[in-house]
């Protein structure tokens, strides 16, 4: 299984769609505090259709705490300011992709906490400044998923 890490999402509907995304792939969901909307928002909602039940979604207060928690193996970030692209690594169950907010990304403390090895980057044309949320956790996950055989995939 592959953990996905929203710290602090700020827009509903992205946070709904990754919501949905995560309960067709198996993933497991951990949102970081403070996030920039209700879980009873009606965006949220709608983007997530009926698949928040079949979503694991764990909260965490902050950064330290889901560290704690979680105890990952492998970290990895994904930043407009990695040097390494998404399809260099050979992903494993347990990994865990960290997402920073929509308008700001991560900030540096928790990148340099990860390590210029473990950002990622997703390539765009030069003149680009990101990509949205919900379609790079995407694009990262699912490549991850197929490194990993699409188990449990129909």
């Amino acid at each position: 299984m592959i953990h996905i890490v929203l710290y602090q999402p700020e827009i509903p509907p992205n946070t709904g769609n990754i919501i949905r995304l995560c309960a067709n792939t198996g993933a497991k969901l951990h949102l970081i505090h403070p996030l920039g909307f209700k879980l009873e928002d009606k965006a949220l909602r709608r983007a997530g259709l009926d698949y928040h039940e079949w979503a694991e979604v764990k909260q965490h207060d902050s950064f330290a705490e889901f560290m704690q928690q979680a105890s990952p193996k492998r970290l990895f970030a994904l930043s407009t300011k990695g040097q390494r692209v998404y399809t260099d690594v050979e992903y494993k169950s347990g990994d865990v992709l960290i997402f920073g907010p929509e308008t700001r990304g991560l900030p540096d403390d928790i990148l340099e906490s990860i390590g210029q090895e473990q950002i990622l980057r997703l390539p765009m044309k030069a003149e680009s400044r990101s990509l949205n949320l919900s379609n790079t956790v995407a694009v990262v996950l699912y490549n991850a998923w197929a490194n990993l055989d699409f188990p449990d995939s129909v």
